[in-house]
C-alpha cells in the first residue's frame, strides 16, 4: 500500500515581507528583556537582500531566522561595530558587488533547540556564500560566558583563546566552531548593550573552500532591467455637483492611465476638496473637516474598486479628516491592484494646516510593500524633511511618491528642489503630483501652482537633468515615464557617487523613537545600537 505524502512539519525558506510580525514574535522569545528591532527594520533587511535572509518554519511557527547582507572585504575583514557595519539594522550597507556574506542576525527558539535550527541556517548562509561564490561569511559572534569570568582572564581575546583551548566552553563561541567558523580576532564595543560578552565580540570567518583566496575577483551588478511605468496626474481643481462627479472625474485619469499600462498612478495631495464645492453653506474649517470625515469611507472604497478594476496602483494623494481617536490628520490612502489597501499619515503639518484646519502630524512613516516592490509616500512637506526619505530608503523603498498642493511658485520650488534632493542623497526615483488651478468657495484652495513631474537620481543611467518627466505647469495633464529599478541597483554600487554606501555610520545615523503619544513629548531616545539584538 503506498503512503501518502505528508507536510513538512520543518522548513528552511527565504524569509518575505509577510513574515516580518512572525520574525519579531521570535526574537522577542529569543532576547526577552531586551529591545526588539522595529518591523521597518527587518523590512529593511528582507528587501535591501532578498536572497540573505531565512526563517526556519516549524509547524506553521517562525522558530529561527537570520539575516545577512553583502560586504567588501576591506570593511568585513576590518574592525567595526554592528550597528555601523549593518547600517543600523536596516541591512542598508548591503553592497550587491561585496565578496562576503556578513552575519546581521541569528534568532533560535529556545524551546526547538533540538531540531538543530541554529546549524540548518548556517547551511543555508553556505549555500548561498558557495553559489554566489563569495569568499566566505564573516560576523561579530557574542562571547556570553566572557562576564561571568573576566576577573580569571587576561581580558577577551585571552578569554577567547582558552575557549579554543578547552579550558573554558562558551555557548555561543562553541557552537560555531562546531560550525566550521573560526575566530580571527576580538571586536571591541561590538554590541554596546551585551552586558553578558561586554560589549566585545569574536570576529568569526568561515572561507569557501571553492574560492581561490589568492585569486582577484570582481563582482559586477548587471545591467538588468526591471521596468516600472509611472504615471503622475496634474489635476485641475475644479467644482463638482456631487460626490459621483468627483469619483468620474478621478476615475478618468485611472482609466487613461490603465490604457497606457502605468504600474502606479499618483494623485496630488487634498484632490479631494472638490468634494466642498457643492455645499449649500458655507463652513468653518472644523465644518469642512467633518464633511470631508464622512467621505472618507466612500473615496476610499471607489479608489480600491478602481485599483482593482483596472489593474493599477493608486496613490491617492491625501484626504484630511477626523482619526478614531479625534485628532485631524492628511492622510494619503494607496489602493493596490490585490485589493490592499494602505494609510500613510502626514508627519508634519504646515502651519498653514496647523491653523486653519488643527491637522496634528502622524507618528509613523514606513514602506508600504507592492508588487513591483517597497515604495514611500511623503505627503509635500514632508519632503522637505531627509529624514523620513532616509528612513523609507532604508527600510528598501526604490520609489518615493511626493503628492504636493502649493499655491505659488515659491511654495512649488520649496517642494520640488527638496524632492531633487531625495533623488540624489537616496538614489532613488521620486514622483510628485500637484493640483493646478482655483477653487473658488473653497477656504485656503484658493488658487494653485504645480509642474508635476517624475525625477532620477543624477548619474550616466538617468536622465540628463535628473527629470525622467515633467509636465507643462499649471494645466491639467497625465505625465507617464517608464523608469529601470534595475538602474538604482547599478548606481548604489558602481555609481560614480555612492550616497548610501558611504554613509558614516561611524560618525552619525538616524535613531527612530517607539510611537509617542502625541499630547507628550518624546522621552529621551535611546540609540537601536545599543540596547537590541544584533550580530551573528
Amino acid at each position: 500500500m503506498m503512503m501518502s505524502k505528508s507536510p513538512a512539519t520543518l522548513e528552511v525558506r527565504g524569509a518575505v515581507p509577510g513574515d516580518v510580525p512572525g520574525i519579531l514574535a521570535l526574537i522577542s522569545r529569543a532576547y526577552p528583556g531586551i529591545e526588539n528591532y522595529s518591523p521597518g527594520q527587518i523590512s529593511g533587511q528582507i528587501n535591501n537582500f532578498p536572497e540573505g535572509q531565512f526563517v526556519a518554519v516549524f509547524e506553521g511557527t517562525i522558530v529561527g531566522y537570520c539575516a545577512s547582507s553583502r560586504i567588501d572585504e576591506v570593511i568585513a575583514l576590518t574592525a567595526h561595530d554592528w550597528a555601523t557595519i549593518t547600517g543600523n539594522g536596516y541591512g542598508s550597507r548591503h553592497d550587491p558587488t561585496g565578496d562576503w556574506l556578513y552575519g546581521i542576525e541569528m534568532a533560535v527558539d529556545e524551546r526547538q533547540r533540538g531540531l538543530r535550527i541554529g546549524k540548518r541556517l548556517y547551511e543555508a548562509r553556505r549555500v548561498l556564500a558557495e553559489r554566489l561564490e563569495l569568499r566566505g561569511i564573516v560576523f561579530g559572534g557574542r562571547m556570553p560566558g566572557y562576564a561571568r569570568v573576566k576577573a580569571r582572564v587576561d581580558g577577551p581575546a585571552d578569554y577567547l583563546a582558552k575557549v579554543l583551548d578547552g579550558t573554558y566552553r562558551d555557548q555561543v563561541i562553541s557552537f560555531q566552531l562546531a560550525n566550521g567558523f573560526t575566530p580571527m580576532g576580538v571586536l571591541p564595543k561590538y554590541l554596546p548593550f551585551d552586558k553578558a560578552s561586554d560589549g566585545f565580540a569574536a570576529h568569526m570567518v568561515w572561507r569557501n573552500p571553492y574560492v581561490d583566496p589568492n585569486e582577484p575577483v570582481a563582482f559586477r551588478v548587471p545591467r538588468d532591467v526591471e521596468s516600472v511605468r509611472l504615471a503622475t496626474v496634474q489635476l485641475q481643481a475644479r467644482a463638482v455637483k456631487d460626490f459621483d462627479e468627483f469619483v468620474k472625474n478621478v476615475e478618468y485619469f485611472v482609466d487613461v492611465a490603465a490604457d497606457y499600462r502605468s504600474d502606479f498612478v499618483v494623485f496630488p495631495e487634498l484632490f479631494t476638496m472638490p468634494l466642498l464645492s457643492f455645499e449649500k453653506e458655507t463652513l468653518t474649517p472644523m465644518e469642512a473637516i467633518d464633511r470631508m470625515t464622512a467621505y472618507r469611507a466612500p473615496f476610499v472604497s471607489e479608489l480600491s474598486r478602481m485599483a482593482l478594476r483596472y489593474n493599477i496602483n493608486i496613490v491617492g494623494g491625501s484626504h484630511p479628516s477626523r482619526t478614531e481617536d479625534g485628532s485631524i490628520q492628511n492622510v494619503a490612502y494607496v489602493c493596490l491592484r490585490d485589493g490592499s489597501v494602505h494609510a500613510q499619515e502626514k508627519i508634519h503639518p504646515t502651519p498653514n494646516e496647523a491653523y486653519w484646519w488643527k491637522i496634528r502630524g502622524g507618528s509613523s512613516v514606513d514602506v508600504i510593500q507592492t508588487d513591483i516592490g517597497p515604495i514611500g509616500v511623503l505627503i509635500c512637506y514632508d519632503s522637505e524633511f531627509p529624514e523620513l526619505a532616509r528612513r523609507l530608503v532604508d527600510q528598501g523603498a526604490r520609489i518615493i511618491f511626493v503628492p504636493f498642493c502649493t499655491d505659488n511658485r515659491q511654495g512649488y520650488m520649496r517642494v520640488r528642489y527638496c524632492a531633487q534632493a531625495r533623488a540624489i542623497e537616496n538614489q532613488c526615483f521620486v514622483v510628485m503630483s500637484g493640483n493646478v488651478g482655483n477653487l473658488p468657495g473653497v477656504d485656503n484652495m484658493d488658487v494653485q501652482y504645480a509642474q508635476s513631474c517624475i525625477l532620477t537620481p543624477c548619474d550616466f543611467p538617468f536622465a540628463r537633468d535628473g527629470i525622467a518627466a515633467e509636465a507643462s505647469e499649471n494645466i491639467e495633464t497625465l505625465t507617464i515615464a517608464d523608469v529601470n529599478l534595475a538602474d538604482l541597483t547599478w548606481a548604489r554600487a558602481e555609481g560614480t557617487v555612492r550616497n548610501l554606501a558611504d554613509r558614516r555610520f561611524d560618525l552619525y545615523r538616524i535613531d527612530w523613537n517607539r510611537s509617542q503619544p502625541r499630547d507628550l513629548p518624546p522621552p529621551e531616545a535611546q540609540p537601536r545600537g545599543t540596547k537590541a539584538p544584533g550580530g551573528g
